[in-house]
């Protein structure tokens, strides 16, 4: 992708820094978790070397060594920020150009955990929109992953997994009549993976896009299939348990979005 570093967005929320308890869970403390729940926090310490016993301290400020970035991942922020703005402004004209008004969410960076107006999660959740607060939160370990555990690497793979997340806000803003079933949870991840076609139509358009990050987009998309991704954490496939919808479904939606540039092409 073509892109510059250049101001932060305004809509970034940087809670890097911060340590997150289990508000959502009645703010525990180490009286209240109990001997079983102390054992368990020391193991998970001792194992991946991380103080799991901060997650009680209830949000309070790490120490700067805790807090402290790299250049590399420095350079990954100022890359998620160019994404986010350039992901809303599409779809401020997108609305613009339907007579409607677009209202801008934000982006929140955490690590390891993080609480939202949707309660608590941990970063093993990977990326996600909250619609009751209108932000996307996201762990910048997991373009790491994405790229080691997944097989997608590449700029384009991680701005279509951004650029998805802020096609759930467009459809909160739509107005989100998938319901809560599986079926309607696969249809409302389809068109947000087509919405993010959508974005990166217009980047194509402006001159952002370079060859190859189109093949790239798509194989992110097919990696986080539900075929695939339960083949490979159980061996098997339950297709009456997808969420998301399978390998082949995802790509096909980024490859609606991505060579039509419109709304009315996402719906599911």
């Amino acid at each position: 992708m073509r892109w510059s570093i250049g101001n932060r967005s305004s809509n970034l929320e940087d809670r890097r820094g911060e340590r997150v308890g289990f508000g959502g869970l009645g703010g525990m403390g180490l009286g209240r978790l109990g001997i079983g729940g102390i054992v368990i926090l020391l193991v998970l310490s001792l194992i991946f070397k991380k103080d799991f016993f901060s997650l009680l301290s209830g949000g309070q400020p790490a120490t700067a060594g805790e807090v402290a970035s790299t250049p590399e991942e420095e350079h990954l922020v100022d890359f998620v920020s160019f994404v986010f703005d350039t992901t809303q402004s599409t779809w401020r004209q997108v609305f613009e150009q339907s007579g409607r008004r677009y209202e801008d969410a934000r982006l929140v960076l955490f690590r390891d955990a993080v609480e939202s107006a949707c309660g608590f999660a941990q970063a093993a959740t990977g990326p996600f929109y909250c619609p009751g607060d209108s932000k996307v939160y996201i762990d910048l370990g997991f373009y790491e992953e994405l790229q080691r555990r997944f097989g997608a690497p590449g700029d384009f793979a991680q701005a279509y997994v951004l650029a998805h997340e802020v096609g759930h806000h467009v459809q909160a803003l739509l107005g989100d009549r998938f319901g809560t079933s599986n079926e309607g949870s696969v249809r409302r991840e389809l068109q947000a993976d087509c919405f993010a076609g959508v974005w990166g139509y217009h980047m194509g358009r402006e001159g952002v896009l370079e060859p190859g990050d189109v093949d790239e987009g798509l194989g992110a998309a097919a990696a986080v299939g539900d075929d695939r991704l339960q083949k490979m954490s159980t061996g098997t496939v339950s297709p009456e348990s997808f969420t998301h919808g399978t390998s082949a479904q995802r790509e096909a939606a980024l490859r609606r979005g991505l060579a039509s540039g419109r709304v009315e092409s996402c719906q599911t």
